[in-house]
Order: structure tokens, then sequence, then C-alpha cells
């Protein structure tokens, strides 16, 4: 059975900041802009200057020197995404790279998958959505904040719940403020997308149409989601405050699962066995094998948080901490094992290549590791 989704009365223009700096900090994002879109003024009285979602990504002299958020295999293509809209691909496993012939925004992209070697998407602040249908050449806007508020506050309206309704309105004034932080597409047509202060929505037509779902979550306060793993009909969404949510019909119902740990999580996945593995602030790492009722703790080497995750093609799950430390898990309640020390800064996506190296998005750009 769905949870009804309660929203607390409004804590003031104070509070809102203060939970979208914390949102920004917990993702190592600040100065990336992510406050409401507006047209920026020009000298001299000129026409205003188009504002993130409608400039188009900034072109970089050197593409290696940007900040990069988030990494995905497209085919042979690897696909990496980051700050003012760009998108980098590499033909040679991340040897070179270059810029995506069109991206229609400038807004900063937080995450990119792929189904196909040729259909993707992407996500990122302001609420974006973009799509790709060329291996990420070119790239279309299929969402963007405004249009969420839109379609919260009609759905609200629909359900008949009057504090929804209220919060969505305020959502309405507030703009395309609201980022988009995590994505997965089980197909071409059915995909699911979560970002700051509990917003998740779904599309069964490929992105051209979207599904508010909070009200599924037992998620009152709107605690922001930053990570989402999914396998046949088994969805895990980890968040802020200790938020674990599980659906186990494909997203059509969600139960809360208490965790020990009341900080942030950034990544969730599960190990070659089936078990749950969840990531986050001051090098917290938890495995649970029995679906969330009992958990163990993973030691990492450091207390620096855990800020990217990603499962490799023989079920083996990395990790990477904010102190560059690539890890491993070994064993079911083992501490976790240091496979590297990088140069990476603030790693922020993993990504395993098939001849073993590791490619870690950053501040600092792409690092490339060797595991072997």
């Amino acid at each position: 059975m769905s949870a009804t989704h309660r929203v607390e009365q409004g804590p003031g223009a104070a509070g809102i900041d203060r939970r979208r700096r914390a949102c920004l900090g917990a993702l190592l994002l600040a100065g990336t802009g992510v406050g409401p879109v507006r047209a920026e003024a020009a000298p001299g009285g000129a026409a205003p200057v188009a504002g993130p979602l409608e400039r188009p990504a900034t072109v970089l002299r050197d593409p290696r020197r940007a900040m990069l958020l988030g990494l995905a295999r497209a085919g042979a293509r690897t696909v990496s995404v980051g700050s003012h809209g760009v998108v980098l691909l590499s033909d040679d496993d991340g040897a070179t790279w270059r810029q995506a012939a069109s991206v229609p925004v400038s807004v900063t992209l937080t995450a990119v998958r792929f189904v196909t070697a040729r259909v993707g998407w992407a996500v990122g602040h302001q609420g974006v959505v973009l799509r790709t249908d060329d291996a990420g050449e070119h790239w279309t806007r299929q969402l963007e904040g405004r249009a969420i508020a839109q379609l919260l506050l009609a759905d609200a309206v629909r359900r008949g719940d009057a504090r929804a309704e209220a919060e969505a309105r305020r959502a309405v004034e507030e703009g395309a403020d609201k980022p988009l932080l995590a994505l997965h597409f089980r197909s071409e047509q059915e995909g699911l997308v979560v970002g700051a202060f509990g917003l998740v929505l779904a599309t069964t037509d490929g992105g051209r149409h979207w599904t508010p779902q909070g009200d599924r979550l037992d998620n009152p306060k709107g605690a922001h989601l930053y990570t989402i793993d999914r396998h046949e009909d088994t969805v895990l969404i980890a968040g802020e405050q200790g938020l674990l949510l599980h659906s186990g019909d494909g997203g059509r119902s969600y139960r809360r699962v208490p965790t020990p740990y009341a900080g942030s999580y950034f990544g969730v996945g599960r190990d070659a066995a089936g078990a749950w593995v969840l990531a986050g602030l001051r090098g917290t790492v938890l495995r649970s094998d029995d679906q969330g009722r009992r958990w163990a703790t993973l030691a990492s080497p450091v207390p620096a948080s855990v800020t990217a995750l990603t499962r490799d093609r023989d079920g083996t799950l990395w990790l990477a901490n904010q102190a560059g430390q690539l890890l491993r898990p070994t064993a079911a309640a083992a501490p976790l094992q240091l496979a590297a020390q990088t140069a990476a800064q603030q790693p922020a996506d993993l990504l395993r290549l098939d001849d073993g190296r590791m490619l870690i998005a950053g501040w600092n750009g792409i690092t490339r590791v060797s595991l072997r």
C-alpha cells in the first residue's frame, strides 16, 4: 500500500536555504549554481542574457579540466557529464576526450545512464532531464524544474492533498531550483529520476511524459534522495538522514528500511551475493544480506566520506572516498580493502573498464587507475 505523502509546514526562507546548502555541501557541488533560473541582466539596458536552461553547454578549451560528476558506458564509448552542461565523449577508454556536439543547457549535470549503445539520459540541476539517441553526440531537453513544479501541483490537486498542494504552489513560485541527482532506466521506455527535497518522477514512454511518485514514499520530511539502484523489480533509493527506501514491485510501493546510521548515503548497490550495500558520510559503509533486517559495518581505512559506488560486470562493488582512495569489500563483514590510492579529487562516479582499469569522475576531471 502506498504511503501518504505529508509535507510539513514550510520552515521559511532561512530554513529552505539551510537545507539547500546542506544538499550542495553533501554533494560536493558548492558553487555550481542550483539557484532559481532567471534571465541575467545585460549591461546598458540590452536584452537579458539567456539563463542556463536556455543557454547551450559551455565550450571548453581543455575538456580534461572540467569538473565531472557522472560516468556511463554507451557501447564502446564512454560518456561523462559535469558542470556547465559539459558532456564529454571518449572512444578510447578514457585516454582522450572531446565535447558532445550539442547540449541545450549549461546547468550542472549530475548523472548519466545508457540502456543501449545509443540511447541514454542525463539529469542535473534545475530539474533537467536530457535524452540522447546517438550515443551522446546530441541531446534534447525532456524535462526541467518549472515543468516539474507544475506536475507536482497537478498531482497534489488530483489527490486532494492540501499540504502537498501548498508545497507545490511554493515550488511553482520558486522556479526551477531543485536538482535531480540520480536516475535509472530499465529500458528505452521505463525510467526513474530522483533528487533534492524528495523528488521522484517516473516515465513509461521514454521520457515524453513524467509522473510524480513522491506520495508512494515514506519520506514525510522530503529528505534529499541521492542515489538509486534497481535489479529486476527490486528498487533501492537512499538519501540523507539515514533514509533507505525499498520497493519489491518495481516502484509501485515502497517501504522505509531502518538503518543504523542517521547521516547521508551517497551510494547504494548489491554485491555479487545479492546483499545490499550502503555508503556515505564519514566512511560509513553498511552491508545487509537479509534485505535490511540486520546490518554489518564494513570498516573503512580512514573516516572520509564515501561518495561513489559502482558494480562491475562480475558483481564486485567498488567505492571511492574523499581521500581519493579506491576501496572494495572482500568478505561479508571484513574491513574494506584499499585497492588504490588515486589522485582523484572529490570522486563522484566510477566506471570499471573491460581491461581492468577504473575511471573516476571528480572535481579534477577523469582519473584513470590501473588495478592490475
